[in-house]
């Protein structure tokens, strides 16, 4: 499938779980992929997962080259940060016309807004998923289940994510909640 030939992307703040799986559906409509991974395990379990096509790195430091450049991925459009202040440093390298979904819980709907206006001027569209009652491995206690009666799954975010990065082009500001109908707490 080449649903996201041509793109770039770097998936930053998550490399499990959503993370995984957003980079996952990227490498196979064949973007080409940067992941950031928390620890040296992380990391190998991503590329086991990934193959050869996503370029995994042990933090943003491992992510510019000697001379202080973007190393495996030049000018990505689509960036994936679980919060803005993740996201932040990355801003400058992101190109105009790209897009920044935001894939935490926690970032609130002015903060995406607020991120939002102060990229629209470069074309860049900021949105943000809220995750909420998503399976994880292994769970501490069961959560209380949402109205649609079942944990919803990394890779239903991942979807929901890819939407408002690829296909949802005259969105920005948004906050869509991918948490089976729970609503706000």
């Amino acid at each position: 499938m080449t649903r996201y030939a041509g793109r770039r992307a770097v998936v930053v703040g998550q490399d499990t779980g959503i993370g995984l799986a957003i980079a996952k559906r990227l490498v196979e409509g064949g973007a080409r992929v940067l992941l950031t991974a928390r620890t040296a395990a992380d990391g190998a379990h991503a590329r086991s997962e990934l193959g050869s096509a996503a370029h995994v790195v042990e933090s943003l430091d491992g992510l510019y080259d000697t001379a202080g450049r973007p190393d495996g991925l030049d000018g990505p459009d689509l960036l994936f940060a679980d919060a803005v202040a993740t996201a932040r440093p990355l801003l400058p390298l992101l190109r105009d016309g790209g897009a920044v979904v935001l894939t935490a819980p926690a970032p609130s709907q002015a903060a995406v807004r607020a991120l939002a206006a102060e990229l629209a001027p470069r074309g860049i569209r900021v949105n943000a998923v809220a995750p909420g009652c998503i399976e994880a491995a292994p769970p501490v206690a069961p959560p209380p289940l949402p109205p649609l009666g079942r944990l919803g799954s990394a890779e239903e975010v991942a979807r929901a994510a890819l939407f408002l990065a690829t296909d949802a082009t005259f969105t920005t500001g948004a906050h869509l909640p991918v948490d089976g109908g729970l609503g706000p707490a």
